[in-house]
């Protein structure tokens, strides 16, 4: 069936954005809407799984990492002076610092954090950046396994083989590597195989055996840290506070859910907005969550309004989300 978010300019939709998911259940695929087979990149949301090469090669125990540290390598943090801190602890106990990370350099998504450094006359550095967490896990991985942290960006370090044969393992099929916005490689799967590793994140005792205490571990501490995962008043952070879930945000309209209870059971979710809207996402992912009988009480994402420059509500957006079950 067909799933949209639509864009309601006064009472007329004005915009249409088409959404594709499929969920992930004890028995395989049990429900999607669009097209279950879509291949497209998870982005941030592969980060819980690119996390587990923390454990696979021991690297939490070499650095006594914690589970702040481990939460911050999932994380598409908001840039707020915590996330910062919890980053240059991270590195510090690598011996490393934030020249060695080559995720480059934006302002923080935390408006106040960015009004901040303003205000102080600073420019923001590699540790605001959303995935300096993700980059700071890959360098102690590449410690860890003895490798050259030098080049841990590249698709051929044994980090990235790593983390492309993890998720390959995890999701049952070969993904597509290119390379993400922060230039590490990302990762393509069909959203019926992502949601079969993000379900394994609900229930890491089906696993691969190698896997699930890694898989548990990671679960863990985006669960206990949600504000480390993205920020205060974040989609992710709100869900996992109010939800027995965990939430994983990606770029370009994905989304990764590991429902670790609802009606039907634990259940792996991956949805795609195709053209990539991030604000048709999140109301997408709110509908459909309720759709499957969980209740995050009220968020900005139940019907958003539209409003012009003069803060005059034009609009609104609603997810229309008609599901196939298997």
């Amino acid at each position: 069936m067909n799933a949209f978010v639509h864009v309601y300019r006064g009472e007329q939709v004005e915009n249409r954005h088409r959404i594709s998911l499929a969920i992930h259940g004890p028995e395989g695929l049990l429900a999607y809407a669009g097209n279950p087979g879509l291949w497209a990149y998870m982005r941030s949301s592969a980060k819980p799984f690119q996390a587990l090469a923390l454990f696979l090669t021991g690297a939490v125990e070499r650095f006594g990492l914690t589970e702040e540290e481990v939460a911050l390598a999932t994380a598409s943090h908001d840039g707020t002076p915590e996330h910062v801190a919890v980053a240059t602890r991270f590195l510090e106990k690598l011996g490393l610092g934030p020249e060695h990370l080559v995720c480059g350099v934006h302002p923080p998504f935390s408006r106040e954090a960015r009004r901040a450094l303003e205000e102080a006359g600073l420019s923001p550095t590699p540790l605001h950046h959303n995935c300096s967490g993700k980059h700071a896990g890959m360098l102690a991985a590449a410690l860890a396994l003895g490798a050259n942290p030098e080049g841990y960006e590249n698709p051929d370090h044994p980090v990235q083989v790593l983390n492309r044969k993890t998720l390959g393992e995890l999701s049952g099929v070969e993904p597509l590597l290119a390379i993400d916005g922060c230039s590490v490689p990302t990762f393509a799967l069909p959203l019926s195989r992502a949601a079969r590793a993000f379900y394994l994140l609900a229930v890491p005792e089906r696993a691969l055996e190698a896997y699930r205490e890694p898989l548990f571990r990671v679960q863990k501490a985006m669960r206990r840290h949600p504000k480390l995962v993205a920020g205060p008043g974040s989609i992710d952070t709100l869900l996992m506070e109010r939800l027995p879930l965990v939430a994983k945000r990606g770029a370009d309209g994905y989304y990764g859910l590991a429902l670790l209870e609802s009606p039907r059971g634990p259940l792996g979710i991956a949805l795609k907005v195709e053209d990539g809207s991030a604000q048709a996402r999140e109301v997408a992912v709110v509908a459909l969550l309720r759709l499957l009988g969980l209740d995050p009480g009220p968020t900005p994402w139940d019907r958003p309004e539209v409003r012009n420059h003069r803060g005059l509500r034009v609009g609104h957006l609603e997810a229309q989300l008609d599901l196939t079950w298997v």
